[in-house]
């Protein structure tokens, strides 16, 4: 499995923006769907963004609550995926999360991640 590991979380003022970066190393993220997740405390952790396999399209899927304001994009050079954060609003106070997907497109579906990361935490005040 590979491994993953998030950075980019702080601390943000309400309408501002954050980058996350996610980190790949003992494989290649080429072979894998990734996905962005958080949890907030006392939640469950939900599904924000994804990204599919570049042989298929690089398609993309967002949450509802982050569409127009959120963007994910992957560097399979780089072995990295990116989650750009714009106009940040204090329900996006969370601990993000990046996952990996091997085996099949269905960004939503938590089980289908074989891999996380240990997350980043953001926080954006009012």
């Amino acid at each position: 499995q590979v491994q993953l590991v998030e950075s980019g979380g702080g601390l943000v003022q309400a309408g501002g923006s954050l980058r996350l970066s996610c980190k790949a190393s003992g494989g290649a993220l080429s072979t894998y769907c990734m996905g962005w997740f958080r949890q907030a405390p006392g939640q469950e952790r939900e599904f924000v963004a994804a990204v599919s396999w570049r042989w298929i399209g690089a398609k993309t899927d967002f949450a509802d609550s982050v569409k127009g304001r959120f963007t994910i994009s992957r560097n399979d050079t780089k072995n990295t995926v990116a989650l750009q954060m714009n106009n940040l609003k204090p329900e996006d106070t969370a601990i993000y999360y990046c996952a990996a997907a091997h085996s099949r497109w269905n960004p939503r579906k938590i089980d289908e991640y074989d891999s996380w990361g240990q997350g980043t935490l953001v926080n954006v005040s009012s």
